[in-house]
């Protein structure tokens, strides 16, 4: 019935918001896909060439795999999980992880079955603390004959905060790893329940390092656990270093920007989202989350670094080199989510500069340095709104990128109210009108409530960009739908600790302030969005100036119709694209449940296909023998009431397109 009732409710759906070692054999593959985002710079771009504009409308289901979890877990436990994993690419295997933790080997080719390995999590935790497992990570120890146990591994970090170590080609435990294969990760503030810290993206594996962070359930307390990231030894699993975001040390220059003693009892400041790795330099780079609770800064007064900011330290030893906070004081839930991604940008009189590109839940890229972390376009510190609740700090400016343009709009006014019609139009400029709305980072507030806008689901998210690089071209979907913020006296949310989701209202705790939080999106009676669509875009932006090259509407609200038919005002949407050498985008993520083809040219749709579940998750491609498939792995999303499922589904050209 919740799963039910989370596929109708808009509201609801809403909440949540270069390795070539690791090929296969010799000959076998064309094109690979090492890690989560397709490489270690994490550029989601591939240089398979098979499928093109003009022959991908060809493409056709090849193979399906089901890895048995509707069945193995039953209803209950599906409808509290999200699928958002991407396959990797590694000796020969498609490997990846599913929602519970179970990593599988297919062949590339067939789909068949190679290997399952278990790691036993526990499945016991409450709604809505949910399970999820964006990916896994192979790693090549080069100190290791080729033919030894191990000498090619699979690092997973699982629900339960453990590290694992597989053998690549068998899926057994790597016995030199930890104990029996695998560590748990320490965590100096305890979990008060199952299921509050946990492992959800894909570990990052680089310098003979695995380094993990950590997702923190959002908005339940103040001295949440910490955000500590941990790095332990590839090959041992001895731990080597940890960093925490938030500076415990006094003598830290960034203690300055916590007043009093907040920085010992605040939590979170989490490295929730995919980190990425520059070898070559010997950093990582690490987008932060906010500091706990997201709403509420009144016990942590200043500007809070390194929370909400984007970092890079040093793989050896964890040593911060560089930050960019693109958050102050973030009492928005605006924190740095989207994963960074590296690129060498040529230079018109050659050779080139290395950039980082973080986007944001705000809409902002931030296009920096790769070394020093400056913007490249240049920043600007400008104004914002300052009122706010009484024992609350306000940062009166927030930065800006000079280029690029907010990739979303930032603002709500009763002139923006759209409708299907003059009456829901009617009910949304009401709604706009009675509501607090000054603009981007204005502060929560009282009933009836601050517009924030962009939402806390962005913006951009968790997907991440993918690179075009013959065009020198970011690719990035991100959400327009504006959201409600209502700061709640104690006394009003009575006796809730963590977070209820009765009636249909998101009131979360914030244990350790004077407040809950309830969060609703801005839809009209009818529960659509009362801002215009599209209310989900992919959009091409130049790494070179900054500007938008095209933006398209991402996906159709078809299946909110009583008539069936495509209707592309674009959906809010979660997962990433993906960039190929043959001129496609491949992308799913959307409400619809639908992945698609567009030209990296214009942004014309090319293609689309129906999944046979969510497809909340990024898709990934390469080639076998010549053959390019492109792989989509679908299931349940929590959070959007997909369809439930658990099927991987390959789609490559027929023999007579080829």
């Amino acid at each position: 019935m919740r799963k039910r009732a989370l596929g109708r409710s808009w509201v609801l759906s809403l909440l949540a918001l270069g390795f070539a070692g690791l090929a296969a054999p010799a000959g076998a593959v064309d094109a690979g896909w090492s890690h989560y985002g397709g490489d270690q710079a994490g550029r989601r771009y591939s240089t398979a060439t098979e499928i093109t504009p003009q022959n991908v409308g060809d493409l056709a289901v090849a193979w399906r795999y089901s890895t048995g979890e509707l069945k193995r877990r039953g209803p209950a436990l599906i409808a509290n999980s999200s699928t958002e994993t991407t396959p990797v690419l590694v000796e020969g295997n498609l490997v990846f992880c599913t929602p519970f933790n179970r990593v599988v080997a297919l062949d590339p080719a067939t789909g068949r079955e190679k290997w399952v390995n278990d790691p036993q999590v526990d499945l016991g935790h409450p709604i809505p603390y949910h399970y999820n497992c964006r990916g896994v990570t192979p790693w090549k120890d080069p100190q290791a004959a080729a033919d030894a146990t191990c000498a090619v591994r699979i690092f997973t970090g699982t629900n339960d905060s453990r590290v694992v170590a597989l053998d690549a080609r068998t899926g057994r435990r790597c016995p030199g790893f930890g104990l029996n294969g695998e560590v748990r990760v320490p965590r100096e503030t305890p979990a008060k329940f199952a299921g509050e810290i946990k492992i959800s993206s894909a570990p990052l594996v680089a310098g003979g390092m695995v380094v993990v962070g950590s997702f923190i359930m959002d908005n339940l307390r103040v001295d949440a656990p910490r955000g500590t990231l941990n790095a332990f030894d590839a090959r041992t699993g001895v731990l080597r270093w940890q960093w925490d975001p938030i500076p415990r040390n006094p003598s830290d220059p960034a203690a300055a920007t916590w007043e009093g003693n907040s920085a010992q009892v605040t939590g979170a400041a989490n490295v929730w989202s995919t980190m990425v790795a520059d070898e070559t330099r010997g950093l990582l780079y690490a987008p932060v989350g906010s500091a706990s609770p997201d709403f509420w800064g009144g016990e942590r007064k200043g500007a809070n670094l390194y929370s909400s900011s984007v970092v890079a330290l040093e793989l050896a030893t964890g040593k911060l080199r560089w930050h960019f906070q693109v958050v102050h004081h973030d009492i928005f839930d605006y924190e740095a989510a989207s994963p960074p991604m590296l690129v060498d940008l040529p230079l018109p009189g050659g050779g080139t500069r290395p950039l980082v590109v973080q986007n944001t839940k705000m809409g902002f890229s931030w296009i920096l340095d790769r070394e020093t972390g400056k913007p490249v376009f240049g920043a600007v510190e400008k104004p914002v709104p300052t009122r706010a609740m009484p024992g609350e700090w306000v940062s009166p400016t927030q930065p800006f990128p000079v280029k690029p343009a907010p990739l979303v709009p930032t603002r709500v006014t009763p002139d923006d109210a759209w409708g299907f019609t003059f009456w829901d139009r009617g009910k949304c400029r009401e709604l706009i009108s009675s509501l607090r709305s000054e603009g981007i980072f204005t502060p929560a507030s009282l009933k009836p409530g601050t517009i924030l806008s962009p939402g806390n689901a962005g913006g951009m998210n968790w997907g991440g960009p993918a690179y075009d690089p013959a065009r020198k071209w970011m690719i990035v979907n991100v959400n327009n739908v504006a959201q409600v913020v209502r700061l709640l006296p104690r006394a009003e949310i009575g006796n809730i600790e963590g977070i209820s989701l009765a009636s249909g209202r998101d009131i979360a705790a914030q244990q350790g302030t004077p407040y809950g939080t309830n969060r609703d999106w801005l839809l009209s009676p009818w529960g659509a969005p009362c801002t215009p669509p599209p209310w989900g875009e992919l959009v091409a932006v130049s790494l070179e100036d900054g500007s938008v090259k095209w933006r398209v509407p991402l996906g159709s609200i078809e299946d909110k119709l009583p008539i069936h038919f495509e209707w592309n005002l674009g959906t809010p949407n979660l997962g990433g694209p993906v960039v190929t050498a043959g001129g496609v985008v491949f992308i799913a993520a959307t409400m619809d449940n639908v992945i698609r083809a567009f030209d990296v040219r214009n942004g014309k749709m090319l293609w689309r296909a129906k999944l046979p579940a969510g497809g909340q998750a990024t898709p990934m491609t390469y080639t076998v023998n010549g053959r390019q498939f492109l792989v989509m792995v679908t299931g349940n999303h929590m959070w959007f009431g997909s369809p439930a499922g658990d099927e991987v589904v390959a789609y490559a050209l027929p023999q007579k397109a080829r």
